[in-house]
């Protein structure tokens, strides 16, 4: 069989039509990395109002105190305008923020500039999300808030109904296979062989397609953060040897000692995998810790912060030490290598009748059952 280069296989686009843009929130205050500091700071704005309140709120051309707009789905949140509104802060929600960063955010339309409701209306437990980023994929749990990229739900409705991929591309895959694979094996050969460029080789053989899904898999599991919790080798496993400071103003690490220092405070052992862990040209790691250190300008609702550095902070932190020292092993060369031959070219896609999906899989399912509220209490109608 001649040679087929990459150039032949589908793009991820192909195989998974439909995609979305990540929310826009317009303003940073809506997001912390703690819940707190959320509640606070919705408390700061309710306090005040008029021009004060305006002020703080940092109106945008698509959001100001006075614009009127829908509930999001599945929030309980007001949709009186919010120049005139009280009481207290909307349960936050756990989103994904940046990369490998999961923080907080105050889920009610009034604040947010474009926030993709039919995103939200597919967001539940069973939900995972591809993230194209410039830099590569990521996939996860949350609803993610990464900027710069576009979002592929793996599913089209709640509760983990009609997957978002060609019709006829799993039966396919199955008869070349023999066993019909599921969604969430698609997406995990996906993560394991996607190219830089997004196209993804396929292949016939079973073996090669159970040692990538199985790659692929544990790349899902370390990114959803759920389920068992990752953990390194005895004696590889990171601790806190020095406590962490209430404020601490600055973060590097000791390749010697294979300790990560915030001021005095000291984690060890940290891989000089786990602190060398980029996603583009930024350490994961040193990105994350700035995310809970900075100050926004004062005056402004993004200054108010924790008054001293959260318990769970430091349990999130050493759980992501063991995720990228993790991840880190996955990037390096594996068996099985990429397949040599593209087995499933475009044009066989085609002649299937797997590609081009039609065009109403490039946008969202309507998955409504009941009523959603509409700006002032009125009801959306779709």
């Amino acid at each position: 069989m001649p040679r087929v280069t990459h150039d032949d296989a589908p793009m991820l686009g192909e195989l998974m039509p439909w995609a979305v843009a990540v929310p826009r929130l317009g303003r940073g205050w809506p997001v912390a990395a703690d819940e707190g500091v959320l509640r606070a700071r919705w408390d700061a704005l309710m306090r005040v109002e008029g021009a004060e309140r305006e002020t703080l709120f940092e109106p945008t051309r698509a959001r100001t105190p006075r614009s009127a707009v829908a509930q999001l789905p599945g929030q309980s949140t007001g949709t009186d305008r919010l120049e005139g509104t009280s009481g207290p802060c909307p349960a936050p929600v756990r989103v994904l923020c940046a990369p490998y960063d999961e923080q907080w955010l105050i889920p009610d339309h009034r604040l947010i500039d474009v926030a993709r409701p039919e995103l939200w209306r597919v967001t539940d437990d069973r939900q995972v999300f591809l993230v194209e980023t410039p830099d590569g994929l990521l996939a996860g749990a949350r609803l993610p808030l990464v900027r710069g990229s576009r979002v592929r739900p793996l599913y089209r409705r709640p509760g983990g109904e009609e997957p978002n991929l060609a019709p006829g591309l799993v039966e396919h895959l199955g008869e070349r296979l023999g066993a019909t694979p599921g969604a969430e094996d698609v997406l995990a050969w996906i993560l394991a062989t996607a190219t830089p460029e997004l196209r993804v080789p396929l292949t016939d053989d079973p073996e090669i397609w159970a040692a990538g899904t199985r790659r692929g898999h544990r790349l899902l599991w370390l990114q959803r953060r759920d389920g068992d919790r990752p953990k390194l080798p005895g004696g590889s496993r990171p601790y806190v040897r020095a406590p962490l400071p209430v404020r601490p103003l600055s973060v590097h690490y000791d390749p010697e000692e294979q300790a990560l220092h915030l001021d005095e405070g000291r984690i060890s052992p940290v891989p000089r995998a786990a602190w060398d862990f980029t996603h583009g040209e930024v350490r994961v790691l040193e990105q994350w810790v700035a995310a809970r250190t900075e100050r926004g300008e004062p005056g402004t609702l993004a200054a108010i912060g924790p008054r001293s550095w959260p318990q769970p902070w430091t349990s999130e932190l050493l759980e992501l030490i063991t995720v990228l020292a993790l991840l880190a092993e996955s990037r390096e060369p594996q068996d099985p290598p990429e397949p040599l031959e593209v087995e499933h070219r475009i044009t066989d896609l085609a002649e299937a009748g797997v590609l081009p999906a039609p065009r109403r899989y490039q946008h969202p399912a309507s998955v409504l059952d009941h009523r959603e509220e509409g700006p002032a209490g009125q009801f959306t109608l779709l």
